[in-house]
């Protein structure tokens, strides 16, 4: 009877506790779902659940999960002591939130960096049968950069066994210490085939450092790039290198990525990059020109997976500018990520240009409408009305040139398209589209030059969310990226025609993007 009784009480414990859980994990859902329903909360782009986030950190594939980590800080909305924040998906579109990864440490604020898979163990963090998941990351000593030393950043690293759920810090943290570098930071590590050893990128204030390490603990300086070449308006930050084929070609090039703030062509923040040759230590290029990887004002900070199936090199960015990243006009959060792009490398005409585009994969959140084929006479135009177009997919093709496309609503707000053919021109113009008062800068028009637009027909592809529009001009040769804040969705478009042809606008769709959420 007494082993009946205690059985029984195990039982009615273990309901109970059931209970509790399920009850507990319906209140979470609940709040979530609240919380994704406030003003300006991106339906189809990751946002923290709550509070500030900024540059992506650590993205690294492994054993099914796409990792998410980011820069946050868990207690206000604006920019403070940085941990580490993580999310995982399996699809790269719906993301789970996970517990916060990294927490700051007598060594420091846990800053920007990434994340590899210690597949050979090479650290003896983990085991061949279990290697480490490791990441590497900046630590930034607020007490030596407020004593105004220069050796207030240093870089370090910890590990996970469970594929990322829980972190061990290194005991021997720094593993790079800093002789008296100021912006010595975001350090980019990757498995090189060419040596056989892993490589770190790390920025030095003005200019690109890159090392070496056979354990990920014991790193070798091998070279620098970059004191005279690309736009030094503002810091180097978050370097990225990889290569890629040129399409259509067996011939390889490399890829640089490097941030910078200010000094983007728009204002503030922008991330350019360079096209070069890598020989496993050394990074070269001949680019005389700036190249940005997009020319909005709100895509900086992006870098790419590590470990990616079939080696797809996928970048996202943080969707925010810090020209007003922290007086944008939101309450329980700041920030959310562009859409996840496939980057790919082109030879048009005589220069190498790196394309980016939405996954596959985001094809699935789109319900498709209605498609239509259409002619706009000169200085004519064309309206179309839509319940939400800040939850949408517009997309066409044409070889016009010259053309203005405005989404509007009921407040006369307007955001206007503009592609202009005789200063081969492609532009944003936010000065109208609702909340612009909060940062001076923010309404200016941003433009973006389109010399090597096709004289053939071309696509237009446009992703706006609840805060946000993206622009990819044939297939992501050209690409701007913008936070909007109407304060009434856009529910009108007007096309107009403003070249000396006419203009055909074929596969015309508009289409509703379902919440991830």
């Amino acid at each position: 009877m007494k082993q009946f009784l205690r059985n029984f009480a195990i039982l009615l414990l273990c309901i109970i506790c059931f209970s509790c859980k399920e009850e507990k994990q319906q209140g979470a859902n609940e709040k979530m779902t609240k919380n994704y329903q406030e003003d300006y909360r991106p339906q189809f782009h990751f946002s923290p659940e709550e509070k500030w986030m900024n540059d992506p950190n650590g993205l690294v594939y492994h054993e099914g999960v796409y990792h998410l980590f980011y820069q946050y800080y868990p207690n206000d909305i604006v920019w403070g002591p940085m941990h580490w924040g993580h999310a995982v998906s399996e699809d790269m579109i719906h993301w789970e939130h996970k517990p916060i990864a990294l927490f700051p440490d007598e060594h420091g604020l846990i800053f920007s960096g990434s994340a590899v898979v210690d597949v050979v163990n090479s650290s003896g963090l983990g085991t061949i049968e279990n290697p480490p998941l490791v990441a590497i990351f900046t630590y930034h000593l607020m007490e030596a950069e407020e004593a105004s030393r220069n050796d207030y950043q240093t870089q370090g690293i910890a590990y996970s066994l469970d594929n990322g759920d829980t972190w061990t810090k290194y005991k021997g943290n720094p593993v790079i210490k800093n002789d008296g570098i100021k912006d010595f930071r975001d350090p980019k590590v990757f498995w090189n085939n060419i040596t056989e050893e892993w490589t770190m990128l790390l920025v030095a204030g003005d200019h690109l450092q890159i090392w070496s390490s056979e354990n990920l603990i014991d790193w070798k300086k091998e070279s620098e790039f970059g004191k005279n070449q690309g736009a030094h308006g503002g810091v180097w930050e978050c370097p990225d290198i990889f290569p890629l084929k040129v399409e259509g070609t067996e011939q390889e090039k490399w890829v640089l990525l490097i941030s910078i703030n200010p000094g983007a062509p728009n204002g503030g923040s922008g991330t350019q990059y360079f096209i070069g040759d890598f020989d496993g230590t050394t990074f070269t290029s001949e680019q005389k020109e700036h190249r940005w990887i997009d020319w909005g004002t709100d895509n900086y900070a992006g870098v790419t997976y590590n470990n990616v199936p079939n080696n797809d090199r996928i970048f996202i960015g943080w969707m925010s500018n810090w020209d007003y990243a922290q007086d944008i006009p939101t309450e329980r959060w700041r920030s959310s990520m562009t859409v996840p792009r496939k980057l790919s490398l082109k030879k048009i005409g005589e220069a190498y240009e790196l394309v980016n585009y939405p996954l596959e994969s985001f094809d699935g959140s789109v319900e498709k409408g209605t498609s239509q084929d259409f002619d706009l006479d000169i200085g004519k135009e064309k309206q179309f009305s839509f319940e939400n177009f800040n939850q949408s997919e517009v997309k066409f093709t044409t070889s016009a040139k010259s053309f203005n496309l405005i989404f509007k609503n009921e407040k006369n707000e307007e955001l206007v398209l503009l592609m202009d053919n005789q200063n081969q021109l492609f532009s944003i113009d936010r000065s109208k589209s609702g909340k612009i008062d909060f940062k001076e800068s923010f309404g200016k028009t941003q433009n973006m030059p389109i010399p090597n637009l096709p004289k053939e027909a071309y696509e237009v592809r446009i992703l706006m969310d609840w805060s946000s529009i993206e622009v990819f001009i044939n297939k992501g040769q050209y690409v701007m990226t913008a936070q909007i804040f109407p304060n009434e969705d856009y529910t009108n478009l007007i096309i107009e025609n403003t070249s000396e042809d006419s203009g055909t606008f074929k596969d015309f769709e508009i289409n509703k993007v379902k919440s991830i959420w």
